[in-house]
């Protein structure tokens, strides 16, 4: 699992239409810089919190057929790629315990049932958080979360389904 992301976001590249370039960058930076105080993840256009349902319904009317934007915004870029591919290898391997917990529960499981449970996985993954994202917000690497869910939860799924049943010969 961990390889995969590895190579789906980097060598692949798969998520460059999550991540586009403008040549504007850096007037965009700059002006959001002066405009947000503080760190946050902001959908324009939006209403204060203290709105009702009127007003912001009443916001929604107005900017139908016109632009919209979700920005993510950090007051400093920090070097913190050792520390974040550390968390995301913790991450897969408590993933791959739960998983593999998951699957002993199963009495008997054989190679392809193992490999079905963890497709399965991957796609309950992907529907719960990518597309349910993408029915909202129409994020940009829809494709490369499914091929995500599905090569890595199927390279995972073949790897488990040979490991947990393989036959010890001494």
């Amino acid at each position: 699992m961990f390889v995969w992301q590895f190579f789906s976001w980097s060598v692949i590249d798969l998520h460059r239409p999550q991540q586009m370039y403008t040549p504007n960058q850096d007037t965009i930076l700059q002006f959001l810089d002066d405009q947000l105080a503080a760190d946050g993840a902001f959908y324009l256009p939006a209403v204060p919190e203290s709105a009702d349902a009127e007003a912001a319904n009443q916001l929604y009317q107005k900017n139908i057929g016109k632009p919209w934007a979700q920005v993510f915004f950090h007051k400093e870029m920090k070097d913190n790629m050792l520390r974040n591919i550390l968390r995301g290898l913790l991450i897969n391997i408590i993933t791959i315990w739960l998983f593999v917990w998951v699957v002993g529960k199963i009495s008997n499981s054989s190679f392809l049932t193992v490999l079905l449970a963890a497709l399965a996985t991957g796609l309950i993954v992907f529907f719960n958080e990518s597309y349910t994202n993408h029915i909202w917000f129409e994020n940009f690497d829809l494709k490369a979360s499914f091929t995500d869910a599905l090569i890595s939860w199927g390279i995972t799924g073949l790897w488990l389904g040979w490991w947990l049943n393989r036959k010890e010969k001494y």
